[in-house]
Parts: structure tokens; C-alpha cells; sequence
């Protein structure tokens, strides 16, 4: 009898190391012998055209017919992988096995953007699959914090509470454990540095057959404080999770009854856990059948397939990402440090109201080592090239105050990428590659020579 496929469906860019801990993880869950060698993420062709659709060779496993990645994008609050093991494609009625959120960022360079901001995800898709195992996988690129803050321990102990499992963290069994009362999910917090003054500290008060918790929700003109939402839907969840029946009110939220949509993630969430938000009604939120769709109009789709292509074909390899909809990536100096860029060129002048000084950065960046040379990339759909030309013009502030810092001899090329149309031909310059919606390469008439060597050497491998 045929094996099963492993399928990755993501909306991430497929990173070697993070898909080599999913497959290790998978193998070990299900006792499956397994052989991780050098992982390659290759996009399959079919007659020499895209089929949208990657395999993962380096990976040997006998109960493991072949290992596939599809790009996907979520309706609301997708987690960053989702796993099945089955022998077709998947559709939207089957059911993954995993839900894994990835993240980079450790409490030591943000508290809330490591734990909370991606906590609701996992509390949101219990409406779609309650029975999924979750993971919070932590793809450390910068030193671990030695003595983790409060904010972290709290919101992690939460995590557990929920089953969700930490992958690529040391953790010290003796502080991270799941609470065992709502009484001990209370004292915890109230022992915990409160916010600064201003600022709505997130406070949980239980008397009788109430619990309150407060927490603002206003940001930006409705209701998208992320690291909140996180925080407010985790603990909800946690006190649910421990058999609490009575009323859960969210209290200081900062919200007027027009910002409560029925499509936000967190009304979702809230009429899942059967939240009640203090002096507003709560409207009922629209059930949508699916979690997830299949990625087919995207920018991403082009950026994301040159940078695989080149890392998996050529020697060049990217220092910096910002795929659409995709975690930012660390700039990576050329001693190999993994640094955060800066968002302003001069903060305070930003602050004062220059709105120039904010730094412009491109969609990706390689290297191009052989020659010398450093591709800066902005990517966009086949309709919108001509505003991707205008904006190469802006990537001034990230060449002086990185590239040339870092690579001072390394020539700079600026370029654009496309995705989309049904175009064979590219007649614009600045345009390097394109692929359209048939899956057709079509290289630009001044594409850069790293993207003629990646494209050659895939076209010869399929051949």
C-alpha cells in the first residue's frame, strides 16, 4: 500500500530550518524512523511552467511518500503552518493534524510580540478544528534571554494551559508549568509590574460568579491591539479551559459599539468564549465555513519563488525579507549578525511630524556573491508594476545606512518582481522577473545574472 504525503500548507516564506523541525517533530510524534540530511525547498515543474507547488527533498522517511508545500492565506487569524498527512492535495473538509505559529522573536527583544500577539491565533482556530495539535515553534536567530520576564513566564504558563507546545526554547520545568486554578491565574498577574502611567494595565478581578479583566482594545480607529487581543483571548481561554461557567466582561477596552464588527477576529473569539464586552452588545459573529484558501493572487507568489530559487540553485542567498503578509525578516551583516532594521532614518524628526523619514524597505534582498553584487527587490502584482518601478526609487535610506555600511563592495542593483497577468514578455527595464498566473518564467529583458543562473539551473534540473 502507497504511503502518505506530508503536506505544508503555509503563508510563510518556508524556511529550511523551520520545515526540518516539523518534519523531526512529526517523526517523533508518530515513532517514524526518519533521516534529515540538507534540506531544499524546490518549486515542480511541469513542462518547464510553475505548478505552484514545492517539494522538500534531504528528508527520508519510509512511512513519508513525498513531503509538499503550497502557499495558503487565512481569512482572519491563520496560524503560520498547517499540517496534514494524507495522500491528496487537501481541501478545505479535511482536517490538519498540526496548527504551528513560528516566530523569531524572543521576550528579550519584545515581550508581547513573543507571546501574546500571536496567542489569539490559537484560541481562534479552535473554532475550526478543536481537536488540532498546536505549537508555538521559536526560530531563534538572536540569543535567548537568560532570565525570562514576567510578561513571558505568565503569558507561556497560559500557552500550556491550552496544550499548545513550545518547540526551540529552553524552558525551566520548574517555573513553566500550567496553572492549576483561575485563583492562581489571578495572583500571578496582579503580582506583575503594572503599566506605565497612561496606559490600561490588563487586571483580572473574580468575585461570586464574575470575572472581570481589563485590558484596552482601541487602537488606530477600532478595535486592533494585537498584543491585547492576545493577552485577553489567552487568559479567557485559560479560565474557560479550567471550568469557569460564570460571566467573563472585558473591562476598559476603549471601544464604542460601532468598532464591534462581526468579521473582527477578536468578536469571534468572544463569542466563542462567551466573552461579554463592559456596556456594549456583542453582535453575533458570522460563522465561515473555511479557515483557509489557497494563495492564487498574491505579490508574495513571486517573491517568495526567486528567493527559493535562488537559495536552492545558485550560491546566492537572501539578507533580508519582508515577503507580503510574512514575518520581517533580521538584516544579516556581513559577519553574519542578525540585526532588526530601524524604521525611521531620523526618529525624532519623523515623530515631529517629516513623514520622509521613515526608511523604505524592499521586499527582499540577496546576495549576489560570485559577482559582487547586492539585488535589492520589490515585489508586486502584474497590474500594479508601473507603482514597484516608482518605489525602487525609495530604497536610498537602506543602502547608505546598511548595504554600503556592511558590503561597502558590493555593487547595488534595484529591481522588480511581479506575480500575475498572463504576459510571456516583459518590456519594462527595472522589471527582473516575472511570473504569471500560468506558471510561466519570463526573465526581464536587464534581469539580474543571479536570476538567469537560478532560473537556468532549475529549467536544467527539471529537464
Amino acid at each position: 500500500m502507497k504511503n502518505k504525503n506530508l503536506w505544508i500548507l503555509t503563508e510563510e516564506r518556508p524556511k529550511r530550518e523551520v520545515i526540518a523541525n516539523i518534519l523531526m517533530m512529526f517523526a517523533k510524534d508518530n515513532k517514524f524512523a526518519c533521516f534529515v540530511d540538507t534540506i531544499r525547498i524546490l518549486p515542480i515543474l511541469e513542462s518547464e511552467k510553475f505548478a505552484f507547488l514545492y517539494e522538500v527533498v534531504g528528508f527520508r522517511c519510509n512511512k513519508i511518500e513525498r513531503v509538499f508545500i503550497k502557499s495558503v492565506s487565512g481569512f482572519s487569524s491563520f496560524v503560520d503552518f498547517l499540517i496534514f498527512y494524507q495522500g491528496k492535495q487537501p481541501t478545505q473538509k479535511d482536517t490538519p493534524l498540526y496548527a504551528i505559529e513560528e516566530t523569531k522573536t524572543d521576550d528579550k527583544e519584545s515581550r508581547n510580540t513573543g507571546v501574546y500577539q500571536r496567542a489569539s491565533k490559537f484560541v481562534f482556530i479552535e473554532n475550526y478544528y478543536p481537536e488540532i495539535k498546536k505549537v508555538m515553534l521559536y526560530n531563534l536567530k538572536v540569543e535567548q534571554k537568560e532570565i525570562p520576564t514576567a510578561t513571558y513566564i505568565f503569558g507561556t504558563k497560559l500557552l500550556l494551559m491550552l496544550g499548545v507546545e513550545i518547540l526551540g526554547k529552553k524552558l525551566d520545568e520548574k517555573i513553566f508549568r500550567p496553572f492549576n486554578s483561575i485563583d492562581e491565574i489571578v495572583a500571578l498577574k496582579k503580582k506583575m509590574h503594572h503599566a506605565h502611567k497612561g496606559n490600561v494595565p490588563i487586571l483580572i478581578k473574580k468575585k461570586d460568579n464574575k470575572i472581570t479583566i481589563s485590558g484596552r482594545l482601541y487602537k488606530l480607529g477600532g478595535l486592533a491591539h494585537d498584543p491585547n487581543i492576545g493577552a485577553l483571548s489567552l487568559i479567557s481561554a485559560a479560565i474557560r479551559k479550567l471550568g469557569w461557567t460564570g460571566e467573563i466582561v472585558i473591562t476598559k477596552h476603549g471601544l464604542k459599539q460601532k468598532h464591534l464588527q462581526s468579521g473582527n477576529k477578536f468578536v469571534k473569539i468572544a463569542n466563542h468564549l462567551k466573552l461579554q464586552i463592559q456596556g456594549l452588545t456583542l453582535p453575533t459573529s458570522k460563522e465561515r465555513d473555511i479557515y483557509w484558501k489557497y494563495e492564487i493572487e498574491g505579490e508574495k507568489l513571486g517573491t517568495i519563488f526567486i528567493h527559493l530559487v535562488v537559495e536552492n540553485f545558485t550560491k546566492g542567498f537572501s539578507i533580508f525579507e519582508n515577503h507580503a503578509g510574512c514575518e520581517k525578516g533580521y538584516f544579516i551583516t556581513s559577519d553574519g549578525k542578525y540585526i532588526p532594521l530601524e524604521k525611521y532614518s531620523d526618529r525624532k524628526a519623523y515623530k515631529a511630524g517629516n513623514k520622509n523619514k521613515i526608511i523604505s524597505i524592499p521586499d527582499l534582498i540577496l546576495i549576489d556573491f560570485g559577482r559582487s553584487k547586492i539585488i535589492n527587490i520589490e515585489g508586486k502584482k502584474y497590474q500594479f508594476r508601473q507603482n514597484g518601478i516608482k518605489e525602487l526609487k525609495s530604497f536610498g535610506d537602506i543602502e547608505k545606512i546598511y548595504i554600503k555600511k556592511y558590503y561597502p563592495k558590493y555593487k547595488i542593483i534595484r529591481t522588480v518582481v511581479l506575480y500575475g497577468g498572463t504576459e510571456k514578455k516583459v518590456v519594462e527595464i527595472k522589471v527582473g522577473f516575472l511570473l504569471n498566473e500560468n506558471g510561466d518564467l519570463v526573465l526581464g529583458i536587464k534581469a539580474p545574472a543571479l536570476f538567469k543562473e537560478a532560473i537556468k539551473n532549475l529549467l536544467d534540473f527539471w529537464s
